[in-house]
């Protein structure tokens, strides 16, 4: 096989499996909402079911209906015959996902689901198969062909299917009024976490190691702050401790560039007057943003007062894993 026909079929998986996911939009109607809203009304969680391939994707939409706040457990069929039907309770809703809509282990699994009155969604390829006549609510997942050219591994339907999951997540998710916030208590940890929750006022530098001069302070105590704080950088104040200034290495650089005669010179003379500033209620990733944005490498922390209360540093938000997005 040449590498040319190798190529095309990888192009052409792509393709089948894109068409069956844009070809869920015409199962985004009725039954989609109706199920939407049974969810969310529930007082219990959501139970996926599924065998083989139907299985490990009713996994994956668990994780990511727990991840965006919809509690979600995975039920094997089998297991639920010998014992684990004890998991599910009245109030939960129910999701069979089955392609061909009569796996076995799910039709025998159906009569007694009934008998707990809970909500059942079929999640089903065929929307005239035993599951889909025995469920309260149809989720069509059904797609023209799939991609394995024996129409034997699940592929494209597998793909739709995630994609329906996908979309039920996300339609709860804004159903709910999830936020970001909310979805930092989710993940705390990894870096996805940090830049969802972490807040400025807990990894900025604040106290005696903040570098701050007076606004008449000679260069050469200037020269020592931003030397003694290794942060390549300071604050300027007035003397009602209000931010008016900055000072960095690069305006150091820049004045003996072009000058020699320094020896009267404040802080004042030098500073830069529009300081890149930033409060401590923020989340660290705006910082990062913003150091992003401005091709800068430290943010000034002030309060309500403008006066400084701290500093960022981009270097430690590298270092906590933060990332631009």
């Amino acid at each position: 096989m040449t590498k040319e026909e190798i190529l095309e079929i990888g192009k052409k998986v792509i393709q089948i499996e894109g068409e069956a996911v844009l070809n869920l939009q015409t199962s985004i109607d009725e039954a989609f909402f109706q199920t939407v809203e049974k969810i969310y009304n529930s007082r219990g969680r959501v139970v996926l079911t599924g065998m083989g391939k139907s299985g490990l994707i009713a996994r994956k939409i668990v994780a990511t209906l727990n991840s965006t706040g919809t509690a979600a457990i995975f039920l094997h069929p089998t297991d639920a015959l010998h014992g684990d039907l004890g998991m599910v309770r009245k109030e939960d809703v129910v999701i069979l996902i089955s392609k061909s809509g009569a796996t076995e282990e799910l039709v025998n699994l159906l009569p007694m689901l009934k008998r707990l009155e809970v909500t059942l969604i079929g999640m089903v390829g065929n929307i005239n198969s035993k599951i889909a006549k025995g469920v309260d609510i149809i989720l069509n997942v059904g797609v023209k062909e799939e991609a394995c050219p024996f129409d034997l591994a699940p592929t494209a339907s597998t793909t739709a299917t995630l994609a329906m999951g996908d979309a039920l997540s996300v339609s709860l998710l804004e159903r709910k009024g999830f936020t970001a916030q909310d979805f930092a208590l989710l993940h705390p940890g990894g870096s996805l976490g940090k830049r969802l929750s972490l807040k400025i006022s807990e990894i900025m530098i604040s106290g005696d190691d903040i570098p701050i001069v007076h606004q008449n302070a000679s260069l050469k105590d200037t020269i020592l702050e931003i030397t003694s704080k290794r942060l390549g950088t300071t604050s300027v104040i007035n003397d009602d401790g209000v931010l008016i200034g900055v000072i960095t290495d690069g305006d150091l650089r820049r004045l003996l560039e072009k000058t020699l005669e320094i020896k009267d010179l404040t802080a004042k003379d030098i500073m830069s007057k529009k300081p890149k500033t930033i409060s401590s209620d923020l989340l660290a990733s705006f910082a990062l943003q913003t150091m992003e944005s401005y091709k800068i490498t430290s943010l000034i922390v002030t309060d309500s007062n403008k006066k400084p209360i701290g500093i960022v540093h981009l270097h430690d938000l590298l270092n906590l894993g933060l990332q631009v997005r």
